[in-house]
């Protein structure tokens, strides 16, 4: 009975010990490189269900995580930020295009601009290497006004009067400026085309889905140029495959998850939701450069 009792005990420990072994046998190296990977995708999903309604990717948010938290060397860290919007992206866009929202002018002329300006970007960053200082000055400059202005004339309109949005010519010659800073520095532009669009006076549920196409195909031909560039650099130009394929699995569902909110949300909450990402972007790199 008692030696009966011993088997069924020492049979129960067996599994355990066994788990232990495994776990003992495993490098720390994997471990680390596994947490990292589930800390990604988190970071991915969250922040890409808060910010696919106004048309951002998040990338830019996902910039300091990935140097600060995650450790990515530069300049390794903009091709995994593209990488990470081209895993990213499809989670939005088909519910976009199941809305029947996607496609329309303005995301070609977005596009037009944004693909050449990535390609023009990649080369100066790798070749060039401009300092993040400069990044974080231009984009704290931008956005953190921008953002405020959008909060006020959200929150106290003006008076009313005949806006004109942008010309064809002017809009693709915005997206081609932002194209190559995408390039350089890992963003798709979408952080940057959406609160300037809709501070010209065009509706969020417009801007949203052609920001977020472009940011897409940007993202591809950034990735791609980068990885050409990679075979010709020296340096950390690859991106870092495990961590963008994280972070983008964990954007494509929080992207999807975004999108599908959006249509339930009133256009002054999404304008004062786009003004807010855009003064807290500002302001983290503004922090980042008093440091």
């Amino acid at each position: 009975m008692d030696r009966a009792g011993v088997d069924v005990h020492e049979n129960g420990r067996r599994p355990i010990r066994s788990l232990l072994r495994v776990l003992v046998a495993v490098p720390p190296g994997v471990v680390v490189e596994w947490s990292k990977g589930l800390l990604g995708f988190a970071a991915g999903l969250l922040i890409s269900m808060a910010t696919a309604p106004v048309g951002v990717s998040g990338a830019v948010f996902l910039l300091p995580v990935q140097v600060s938290v995650l450790g990515v060397p530069s300049p390794a860290v903009t091709p995994t930020n593209l990488l990470y919007n081209v895993v990213a992206g499809p989670g939005a866009l088909l519910r976009y295009w199941r809305a029947g929202r996607l496609g329309g002018s303005l995301t070609r002329l977005l596009i037009a601009g944004t693909v050449p300006g990535v390609v023009i970007g990649a080369v100066i960053r790798v070749f060039a290497v401009p300092g993040p200082r400069v990044f974080r000055l231009l984009v704290a400059a931008l956005l953190l006004p921008l953002g405020v202005w959008l909060w006020l004339r959200t929150v106290r309109p003006a008076p009313a009067r005949t806006s004109r949005p942008p010309s064809p010519r002017s809009t693709t010659s915005l997206a081609l400026a932002i194209g190559v800073a995408g390039g350089i520095y890992g963003i798709g532009g979408g952080s940057l085309l959406g609160p300037i669009l809709v501070g010209r006076g065009a509706p969020v549920a417009t801007v949203a889905p052609a920001a977020l196409a472009s940011t897409f195909v940007t993202s591809i031909v950034g990735a791609a140029t980068y990885a050409l560039l990679s075979l010709t650099a020296t340096g950390d130009v690859a991106p870092d495959w495990l961590l963008g394929l994280s972070c983008g699995a964990g954007g494509l569902f929080g992207g999807y998850l975004g999108a599908r909110l959006q249509p339930h949300l009133p256009e002054i909450a999404l304008r004062l939701l786009l003004g807010t990402l855009a003064t807290g972007v500002g302001a983290l790199y503004a922090v980042q450069i008093l440091r």
